[in-house]
This record gives C-alpha cells, structure tokens and sequence, in this order.
C-alpha cells in the first residue's frame, strides 16, 4: 500500500523561493573585492537569480550543462547559484587555489560552457583561455564602473543582467537531476567530479538546520567565511536562505582585522572557516583586546582542531565551539563535535578532550569501521579502522564513471581514513590512508610533488610528507634521496617545482637522505620518513 501525499519534488529552487516568500527582507551583506560593502535582500536575490537564468538561457545553456564558477563569497555569486540550478543546468564551483593547469584540466574535464568570475582572478584565466576548450561565454562579477579590461571578451555581471525578465520557470524537472558539480583535489591522479542532485542537496540542507549540526534561525546572522568553491561552502549556501537568516559574505579579505569588522559591525551570531582563519582572528582579538559579544557558535573543519584554539573561543570568548568533519563526497557533512547528553554536564577537560573529536553523525549519516578484509569493528572508542561511510547525500560514484566503482556491495564509501567510534557514535579520525599533507584546511597532493621533483637530473627519488605547523597544521617536508654522484641544493630541487604547482603548495624546507626506504612492493615508505622525520622542525615554523 502507498502513502496518499503529495508528490512534492526536492530541487533546489525551493529554497529560495521558500525564503523570498518568508524571509524578503533578510539581508545579504558582501564585501566586494573593490572593498565596499553592498546590501541586498532575499527577495532582490530571487529576482536576480531569474535574471541570471534568462541570461543562461540566451546563451543557450539548458539542462545538465556545467556553468562554472572561480568567485568569493558574494550575493552574486549566490545569484549565478541559484540561477543555475533553477534551469536544470549544473552550477560547477572551482577552487582557484589550484594550479592554474589543473583548472584548465577540470573546466575541460566538466565541459563548463559558461565561466563566471571575480576579476582577482583574471590573471589566471587569461593565462589559461587558449586551454579552455569548450567556455565560450566569460561574464566577470562586476559593473560598467568596477569592469576591468581583458581580453577574453568578458561582459560585466550586471550588464549581462541587465534588463533581463525576473520570470522563469525553475524546477521543471525530476529531483534527482544534476545539481551541482565539486572536484576533489586530486591526491591521487587526476581529480574527480563529485555530482550533486537536487534531491541530495535538499535532504543535506535540512540535515543542516538541526540543532546538533549548524542549529540556526530566521534571527540569526551567519558569516560564511569558509569559501563557496570550498565543498560548497559546507552548504550554508542553502541552509542560509532555508532559515532566513542574514548572510555576511567577506569576499577576498579574510584576515583578522576584517573578519573581526564583520563580526562586530553585522553582529555575527554563526561562523564558519578553517581553523587557520580563526587563529589570525584569535590573535587579532589578543593584541587589541578585543571581545565577541554577538557570537555564540564557531563551526571549524577542514582539518584537526588545534586544543588553544578550541580552548580560547570556548573559555575566553565563551563562544560554543562546534568541530565538523567531512568530504567533498559527502555533501560535506559527515559529523559534527556537539556533545553528547551524557557529556553535557562533565567537567571542562572532559568536555574539551570530546570536542577535539570529529563528533557525531546526524541523522542521514552512517558511518561504521572496517578492518582489511572488511570484518565491521567495535565500537570501543579505541579499535581504529578503515572509515565507511553511507547516506542520503553521500557520493555513489564519480562523474563520468572516473574512480569506476567506489562503493562496495552494501553501498559503503570508503573515506581513506582510519578513525575509531565509541559507543555514542562519537568518531574520531586517528589517521590517513591517503598520503596527502593538509594545509590550512586544505590538501596539496604530495605524489605531484614528488614526481616533478624526480624530474630533476640530480635527483633518484624524492618523497613529500606533512610536517607540523603552528598555523597552517601541516606544512610539506620535501625528502630527496640524490642521484649517484650527484649534491643538489635546495635551490635547485625547489626551482624544479617552480611554476608547475601551485606556490602554496611549494614545500617549507628539503631534507637530504642517503635513501629513501622502500616497502615490499617498491612503493616509498611513508611511515619509517614520518618516523624519522616526527621531530623535524621546519624553518618556517
């Protein structure tokens, strides 16, 4: 027998409609990349969000083509969102902290027809323009007055708007059509699109409002510092306009002095970034000792929490601290560190000993532990094994078939994390599988690292590993093993690397060794380098 209810299809487009009806007047604050600020509202977003979706249409663009985006946190960029995926067309967020070929690489890979774009990126996409192979429409967010000149025969975002109907269709099609596409970045070849549905990003959007995950309201201000081409901004890009709540977006200026401004003047209540952000703003706060008096929860992920930080805005600040794990192919959110009730009353160490854990899954998120024949694990809070993780908007495989099959006969995604579960669900990662550094929240490859280094005629080998740094969590360590009869320098190894990764990528420092120790199946043994290596101290640190 089935149930007699409606069938109301989950596309995304309901969101903003559901906010233009309820919450028109809620505000969205940005901070341009000129530096000014601009108001607008929920309402206006709605309509300049169907204009962005009639100029699609006039460039031809229609169901399931790829619309990219290289931009900040904005109400633009927001309308290119929204206008994307209320055609059916899907919204491609590219992260331009890659390398600039590996941008090219993805637009290509996605088969993008249409790339909007701050003009700070420009640069990069002039340089690459002659690689893109299927862009033909470049639209820079911007006016007539803030245009800069280019020569990729871009128009100005609002022109292109411009006059344009704010009536259009959305919605006119299933709930699991494609809905936006996010790349990996990459760590083990080339990068892999994660597909979105309408469906998935719905359902990850009411996950999100629960009290145990981002837990806001119409009356609360969010400040999204965590950017929008950054797992779609952990998704606050929706759950926002779901609630009503105001949206402050920083755009490029992230440093302490004008995020503490955002916080103060537009009386933040939620926040979101990488714990790297949130120390230049703790040590903003110390040196002109300031306070947080509108600020009631911090959401951190994107890499471990470090306890000072963990410690300051709890204790100093007396802000709810909420660390958050997960993945691009988890939508992202996989878990959140709220305490648990029978935790909700122990003593502080205790509770600040829970917190540093990644946390609990809400519900939609299950994950289990596995050993290496995939035999399930207890849920001690001390047995480690491999990660899996399944739900409603967790990744069932990648665009364009890449990766082949990635989950196995009961629909697991295996994370490549080791972490352990206690009794309460509460997980907490104990280690990588994969061999990626994680800096500032985010992953630099050390196989590209390692391959061009090898490249140099003075070098047998080379191996990259993450080092600890006191701000950016871990820094690459490049260990070169010479080529017989050869002394290369450091200059010399890390001039290799120049221009062919991204220069945050570059590692802080090369160690030199005699040799490289090898694993049984001649592969680089990463964890006799750490071994070796715990202790190192890198210039930079």
């Amino acid at each position: 027998m089935q149930g007699i209810m409606q069938d109301w299809p989950l596309t995304v487009d309901k969101i903003l409609e559901h906010a233009r009806l309820q919450n028109a007047d809620r505000e969205i604050v940005t901070r341009r990349v000129e530096g000014n600020i601009v108001r607008t509202t929920y309402g206006e977003l709605y309509n300049v969000s169907k204009q962005v979706s009639n100029a699609l249409k006039d460039e031809g663009i229609g169901l399931g083509d790829r619309v990219a985006t290289l931009g900040w946190n904005s109400a633009r960029h927001m309308a290119a969102w929204y206008g994307t995926m209320g055609i059916g067309a899907v919204l491609h967020t590219i992260n331009p902290r890659l390398h600039p070929e590996q941008i090219a690489w993805i637009a290509n890979h996605a088969e993008d027809k249409v790339l909007i774009f701050d003009k700070t990126f420009l640069p990069i996409v002039e340089a690459i323009k002659g690689e893109l192979k299927t862009i033909k429409t470049f639209v820079i967010f911007a006016d007539k007055d803030t245009m800069p000149e280019n020569s990729l025969g871009a128009v100005a975002f609002d022109l292109w708007i411009d006059g344009r109907s704010t009536t259009c269709r959305w919605g006119d099609f299933p709930e699991t059509t494609a809905c936006g596409l996010c790349y990996t970045s990459g760590t083990t070849g080339n990068p892999k699109g994660v597909l979105y549905s309408h469906r998935s990003n719905v359902l990850h959007t009411l996950v999100t409002m629960s009290k145990d995950a981002m837990g806001m309201g119409a009356d609360d201000v969010v400040l999204p510092v965590v950017p929008m081409f950054h797992a779609n901004a952990w998704g606050l890009a929706l759950s926002c306009p779901a609630t009503g709540a105001n949206m402050v977006m920083p755009g490029a200026q992230m440093d302490g002095a004008s995020i503490y401004e955002l916080l103060d003047t537009e009386k933040v209540t939620i926040t979101a970034a990488v714990p790297t952000v949130w120390l230049m703003l703790l040590t903003y706060l110390q040196e002109n000792n300031l306070k947080l008096p509108h600020l009631r929860k911090v959401i951190i992920g994107g890499s471990a929490i470090p306890e000072n930080i963990l410690r300051a805005f709890e204790q100093d600040y007396e802000v709810d601290v909420v660390h958050a794990w997960g993945m691009t192919e988890t939508s992202p959110l996989g878990t959140l560190g709220t305490l648990p009730p029978h935790l909700v009353d122990a003593d502080v160490d205790t509770r600040m000993e829970q917190k540093l854990k990644q946390g609990r899954p809400p519900f939609g998120v299950e994950l289990k532990i596995v050993d290496d024949d995939h035999k399930d694990l207890p849920r001690d809070g001390e047995t480690s094994g491999r990660l899996l993780v399944r739900g409603a908007a967790i990744a069932a495989g990648y665009f364009k078939g890449d990766g082949g099959d990635v989950l196995d006969e009961d629909g697991w995604f295996d994370t490549g994390d080791v972490a352990n579960i206690d009794q309460y669900g509460t997980m907490q990662i104990t280690d990588r599988a994969k061999d990626v550094i994680k800096s500032g929240g985010e992953w630099i490859s050390s196989i590209d690292i390692e391959n061009i280094a090898v490249g140099h005629p003075k070098v047998a080998n080379a191996a990259a590993i993450g080092i600890y740094h006191p701000k950016w969590d871990e820094r690459p360590l490049l260990i070169v093993q010479a080529a017989e009869g050869q002394s290369p320098t450091k200059e010399e190894v890390l001039e290799q690397l120049e221009g062919k990764i991204a220069k945050w990528w570059t590692p802080d420092d090369v160690a030199f060794v005699d040799e490289i120790p090898l694993g049984a199946t001649g592969k680089i043994n990463k964890l006799a380098l750490r071994e070796t290596f715990k202790d190192y101290k890198l210039p930079t640190a």
